[in-house]
């Protein structure tokens, strides 16, 4: 069952959550009319995208959410990372030079630390066959760009959330 949170964003004003010294305040969810932080523990999210602009606001708006991010612009650097980390979700452009993201989901998935960690795949070219590929090969979630960005969020931190209490 996928729960739906969401995500209100203080960005720039001077709410009781931000001042002008702590413009940034980590962005709230709502829940019945309470406002709460969206994360109290620090998931860490590998974002694989060679678009630098993309995987730039991607990281940024994970790190509003209150996650730790780590970026990789190509698969030979995702991989590195991957093997050397462990990360609570994974997600992945379709199309990069060199290897493309369903080849580098297959590789990820041979990592035994990350064999069940959720992998959502995030790209432009969302095509019914792609999605349909991408979510027979295991993925978690298919998100396509361009996105909205508190759905993104809502999506993503969903997913951590099922892996959480699962």
């Amino acid at each position: 069952m996928r729960t739906r949170v969401s995500i209100s964003s203080d960005f720039g004003r001077n709410s009781p959550t931000t001042s002008p010294l702590r413009p940034f305040a980590a962005p709230l969810a709502t829940h019945n009319g309470k406002f709460f932080s969206v994360m109290t523990t620090k998931v860490r999210i590998l974002v694989v995208d060679d678009q630098m602009a993309v995987a730039t606001m991607m990281r940024f708006l994970l790190t509003r959410a209150g996650c730790e991010t780590q970026g990789a612009l190509d698969a030979k650097t995702a991989l590195r990372l991957a093997q050397s980390q462990a990360f609570d979700l994974i997600t992945l452009d379709l199309e990069m030079p060199g290897l493309n993201g369903f080849e580098l989901f297959k590789r990820l998935r041979e990592i035994p630390h990350l064999a069940e960690t959720p992998i959502v795949f995030v790209a432009g070219n969302a095509s019914i066959e792609n999605q349909q590929r991408g979510l027979d090969l295991g993925a978690a979630d298919f998100i396509e760009k361009p996105f909205d960005t508190q759905d993104f969020i809502s999506r993503i931190l969903s997913l951590v959330e099922e892996t959480a209490t699962a």
